[in-house]
């Protein structure tokens, strides 16, 4: 049943809702994360625990699969939404999520495809990545230091809920992280220019898995991270441009490697 509409915007959960919309400490401190719009929390509560719903009434008739959470649904007046807003145009529907277990033990020691990222602090390459490892049937995600917040608000648009549907796991360590995948036989492969094999020739005959490493748009992967990898490998490119973003290069990796 559906509790009384909330009509301030200083109501303490609107501005608790706020507080984990914009703040990456106060989102891992209460173990939750912020969502907006119908479509991506629709999509996360696939995989994700729906703690709260709030929602205009007017955006509650427009979607009438809400319903199914009418239980943890509170209606906000259209003042309030647009204060929840993260976006120009609101979509007048917001949800605060459980934020899944983000240990990567699990996928160190059982995943055999695996993208493995470090540095890559735009969000929208971070998400592309996210749904890009996701559609094309990988089993989780490394997230190395210096990476986007993978349940920030930019990060989850970009990857269209793919977060919560994709293991991930965090690895301050992500050498040593390589290397523990490297001793079960995983081969992980460096995205870099120097020292690599074109993409066509590094195969797709990896038996034990493989994992696949990008670094940031500007700096790359770090020496040691490198040095960690089985191989590296590059994408063959014409001289018209000097490099590709790192969710382009990354999602090419990541069909490339579909396979194995």
């Amino acid at each position: 049943m559906l509790t009384d509409t909330i009509t301030s915007r200083d109501n303490p959960r609107i501005k608790h809702a706020c507080a984990v919309r914009d703040a990456e400490k106060q989102r891992a401190a209460d173990g939750v994360f912020f969502a907006e719009g119908p479509k991506l929390c629709l999509e996360l509560a696939k995989g994700c625990r729906l703690r709260a719903l709030f929602a205009t009434e007017a955006a509650l008739g427009r979607t009438p699969a809400l319903a199914a959470f009418a239980d943890r649904t509170t209606p906000v007046a259209p003042h309030v939404a647009e204060k929840l807003a993260g976006t120009r145009s609101s979509q007048d529907v917001f949800a605060l999520f459980e934020t899944p277990s983000t240990d990567p033990a699990p996928l160190l020691a059982e995943a055999r495809r695996l993208l493995a990222l470090e540095g890559v602090q735009d969000p929208g390459n971070v998400g592309t990545l996210l749904r890009s490892a996701a559609a094309f049937g990988f089993d989780g995600v490394l997230l190395g230091p210096g990476c986007a917040a993978p349940f920030s608000p930019k990060v989850l648009r970009a990857s269209m809920g793919a977060a919560g549907r994709l293991p991930l796991g965090h690895c301050p360590d992500l050498p040593a992280a390589l290397a523990a995948l490297r001793g079960r036989g995983v081969s992980c492969l460096a995205a870099a220019l120097y020292h690599s094999r074109p993409l066509d020739e590094a195969g797709t005959a990896f038996p034990r898995g493989v994992c696949v490493v990008i670094g940031s748009e500007g700096q790359g992967l770090s020496q040691p991270t490198v040095r960690a990898c089985s191989a590296a490998v590059r994408i063959p490119m014409t001289d018209r441009v000097e490099s590709l973003n790192a969710g382009v290069a990354g999602s090419i990796l990541l069909w490339h490697f579909r396979g194995v």
